[in-house]
């Protein structure tokens, strides 16, 4: 069979036992989410998650956020809580978004 470039590539493997290698982390270190509540135009409310509330605020702000808030563009942050990774914080997200809006600003009153 013929090898690219003439070459013979039997027996050659693309790891190198002279190289020390690291084992990957077991647990690699989380990265914190926040979950943000938005009061936005007509007085609606907009929840979300981000990594910074307020760089996400401003992108909500100039149109580069979420549809929603394009159309309604957001007044000011209510209220924000942060998670230990990503996951938590979407699950938070759901159960705000379940909430009448009479408690969705408790929520984040609340102790955790």
């Amino acid at each position: 069979m013929e090898r690219p470039f003439g070459r013979n590539t039997q027996g050659l493997s693309l790891h190198n036992s002279a190289v020390p290698r690291t084992p990957p982390d077991p647990q690699p270190a989380s990265t914190p989410y926040w979950l943000y509540l938005l009061e936005c135009e007509g007085g609606v409310y907009y929840a979300g998650i981000a990594l910074d509330v307020e760089q996400r605020f401003f992108q909500h702000v100039f149109g580069l956020g979420a549809k929603f808030t394009r159309a309604r563009p957001p007044l000011r942050v209510l209220a924000a809580r942060v998670y230990p990774d990503k996951g938590a914080a979407l699950r938070a997200e759901i159960k705000v978004k379940a909430l009448p809006r009479t408690r969705k600003l408790a929520f984040f009153e609340a102790d955790i």
